[in-house]
């Protein structure tokens, strides 16, 4: 009888501990995976990163990444190269009916900031693989990444040692990219939408649209970008330390296409300058502003009927095998081409294909 009874209640005990344990264990899960985030974001080489808290909804599928900075260890600034207050990572449901398990993302009020001095100082670390950052970020996510969404982000461009500091921003950024996984249309050479809009400096008006192939280590995309109706005056810090000019008055806007195929980049920018005013120009001093101006903008062409300047900057360049890895590479053309530059459209004479090596 006694021995009845003991087995009675051992068959009550026994999944009493277990769900005491799975209740324990997912009260310590968040706990366990910020140790593993924190500890694979101090591994990555020449960079430092944290994040505060986990928040996890198993019922789901989904887990939230909160305050995840990262920034270089050498950086001259305490300003966070990426901040992403907030991230939600979860399994994109409609995708498990096409029978594949991928993820998606929703970031919220995430932030990009490009401060040029710390991104150009040397770093003592022994040179490791491409992108270990990125890889770091993207094995965060236990799932392949199908669906991207970003709201009210930021991209900047800062530079502490002008006077006055330079900060050129793109703020409201609404971004969405899907089928990154190509879960749908897989006989499609460019098989993921992506599109892009925000306010730029100057409160111009920005505008991106293109496809991306990802599944691939250097992904290939052909891409339309432009800038319009931003006001002149916004560019004075830059235009100022670069040049030394100053708008009074007038607006800028930039057009460019970009096309990568395997690891082959081509495109242009067109930057454009309408109805410009130089602040100085009544006192004499317009021929060596106007040297400044070209000098600096390689403007070629001038509208005499818009009174406007324009050029056409080639971009160009080789990825494949780059010591310093594709994102800064890429983020190293732009910022040349940029530099070098300052029509109102694209033009339409950049493709998909022109980025391959044999059409060059």
């Amino acid at each position: 009888m006694n021995k009845k009874h003991f087995y009675r209640k051992k068959r009550y005990i026994i999944p009493f501990i277990i769900i005491i344990l799975l209740i324990g264990f997912r009260i310590y899960l968040p706990t366990l995976v910020k140790h593993y985030v924190n500890k694979s974001l101090s591994e990555i080489p020449g960079y430092y990163g944290h994040v505060e808290s986990i928040d996890i909804a198993l019922y789901r599928g989904a887990y939230g990444i909160n305050g995840l900075y990262l920034n270089k260890v050498d950086a001259e600034t305490q300003v966070p190269f990426l901040n992403f207050p907030e991230t939600d990572i979860s399994v994109e449901w409609k995708s498990l009916f096409k029978g594949r398990v991928v993820a998606e993302i929703i970031m919220n009020d995430s932030e990009l900031t490009y401060v040029f001095e710390d991104q150009n100082t040397e770093t003592d670390t022994i040179e490791t693989e491409e992108e270990d950052w990125t890889k770091v970020l993207t094995d965060l996510v236990p799932l392949s990444i199908n669906h991207f969404e970003l709201h009210n982000g930021k991209l900047a461009f800062v530079q502490i040692s002008a006077d006055p500091n330079i900060d050129l921003s793109v703020e409201k950024l609404e971004l969405t990219a899907d089928n990154l996984r190509n879960v749908v249309e897989k006989e499609r050479v460019l098989p993921s939408p992506i599109h892009a809009t925000g306010t730029s400096f100057g409160g111009g008006q920005v505008k991106l649209d293109g496809k991306l192939n990802l599944i691939k280590d250097i992904p290939d995309m052909d891409i339309a970008f432009s800038l319009e109706k931003a006001n002149a005056t916004a560019l004075n810090d830059f235009s100022n330390h670069y040049a030394g000019i100053d708008f009074e008055s007038g607006t800028v806007e930039l057009y460019s296409e970009l096309a990568i195929a395997d690891g082959f980049l081509k495109g242009y920018m067109k930057p454009l300058l309408i109805k410009t005013k130089l602040i100085g120009e009544e006192n004499g001093f317009l021929d060596t502003l106007w040297e400044g101006l070209v000098g600096f903008f390689k403007f070629l062409v001038k509208n005499h009927k818009t009174n406007s300047l324009a050029t056409e900057i080639p971009i160009e360049g080789d990825l494949n095998n780059v010591e310093a890895g594709v994102l800064p590479t890429i983020f190293g053309i732009f910022e040349n081409a940029w530099i070098k530059a300052f029509q109102n459209e694209t033009d339409g004479t950049i493709e998909f294909k022109d980025a391959f090596k044999e059409t060059k």
